[in-house]
């Protein structure tokens, strides 16, 4: 090796150890103005992890039914003649709704009606011959069976002549009528709806693992957003006795009396089964957990002593198994233990081992039955 190539080797030694040195330099620097900068302390409201007392109790969406409830229509086609109801009215079973036009069956029933008195005439008299032998039996026999056929025409007339008169098959409320007086309708056609609203049906699904929960005459209640902070009491009143192979559920159907007429049918409502006696949850606010594809986390406030033996609050990410929602409140079945000290607000901007301050002046609402407010 030339003395020429020796210090050039020795330049590049020289060179290399510069630039390492410079590198470790730098980067001890840099750490030294992130330690002496830190991360600054993010704000968060917190809650103490807490058992609560639940009633055990099944929930389900449902649709409101009438116990009796039809969209009246006539048997034959017709001119109407009369409407007898307003829109709405409450009727009593038999009420006279509707009347087509009859003025030829109630001819044909006159002439009918005629044809009978004949034949009772006719019958009646030969039966007079026969006791004198002025006619034979036979004669007699053909007048009776005349005789019973006239009277069979005649009720077969009337039968005709009173579906011409569209009554109320039951008591109940009338809808808005959907005929007017003048307008020919064919049969089947659409008057007015009928529905009896006292008591009313709710019918909902509930998964084959709760069926074991459901009995008849369980009690129920209703609630629907129609009537806000309003429980309509109820039982349970059938169970269909086959599940649906699809979906795995069965159909349920509750009887809630409803005295002011205010649920309809149609209206979707929750129902709420109490089942069991009370069990302990541990809950935290809803707003407490982070729901993701990964998994469910809450961040957990914890102490820990940093330089010169201060204490610092720092914020640590932990995932939980979640359990029913109630209100405001969720159950955590695991992850967590009694007494934590969990973020409520503000951990959108947390990162595991954030410091934090605590500030609860405003707390997010932990109510498993809220109820809303007077406005």
């Amino acid at each position: 090796m030339t003395k020429r190539m020796i210090i050039m080797l020795a330049i590049v030694g020289v060179l290399f150890g510069g630039l390492f040195g410079f590198k470790a330099l730098l980067g001890n620097v840099i750490k030294k103005s992130i330690s002496s900068q830190g991360i600054p302390p993010q704000t968060v409201s917190t809650a103490k992890a807490q058992f609560t007392e639940w009633q055990g109790e099944f929930q389900a969406v449902g649709t409101l039914r009438a116990v009796r409830g039809a969209d009246l229509a006539p048997e034959l086609s017709g001119l109407i003649t009369g409407i007898h109801f307003q829109s709405g009215q409450e009727v009593a079973e038999g009420a006279p709704l509707v009347q087509l036009n009859n003025e030829s069956d109630v001819a044909k029933l006159q002439s009918l009606m005629a044809a009978v008195e004949l034949a009772e005439a006719n019958y009646d008299r030969d039966q007079k011959q026969l006791a004198i032998q002025a006619v034979s039996q036979a004669v007699v026999d053909a007048d009776a069976a005349t005789l019973k056929s006239a009277k069979a025409q005649v009720a077969e007339q009337r039968a005709l002549v009173a579906k011409k008169l569209v009554r109320a098959p039951f008591a109940g409320r009338l809808g808005i009528r959907a005929v007017d007086v003048g307008q020919y309708v064919n049969a089947g056609t659409k008057l007015v709806t009928l529905q009896a609203l006292d008591p009313v049906y709710v019918d909902f699904y509930a998964p084959q693992k709760s069926l074991g929960r459901i009995v008849i005459g369980q009690k129920i209640v209703l609630k629907t957003d129609a009537f806000q902070g309003q429980q309509f009491p109820g039982e349970v009143s059938s169970i269909d006795p086959k599940v649906d192979p699809a979906t795995r559920n069965v159909q349920v159907r509750a009887t809630v009396r409803n005295a002011k007429r205010s649920l309809l049918p149609g209206m979707f409502a929750t129902v709420v089964i109490a089942s069991g006696g009370p069990q302990r949850f541990l809950t935290l606010p809803q707003t407490a957990v982070s729901y993701n594809p990964f998994g469910d986390t809450v961040f957990v406030v914890e102490e820990s002593k940093g330089k010169d033996d201060k204490a610092a609050l720092l914020a640590q990410q932990k995932f939980v198994t979640t359990g029913e929602a109630r209100g405001d409140q969720v159950a955590i079945l695991s992850g967590i233990k009694e007494g934590d000290t969990v973020v409520t607000a503000g951990q959108i901007k947390l990162r595991s081992g954030f410091p934090v301050i605590v500030n609860n002046a405003i707390q997010p609402t932990n109510d498993a039955a809220p109820k809303p407010k007077d406005q």
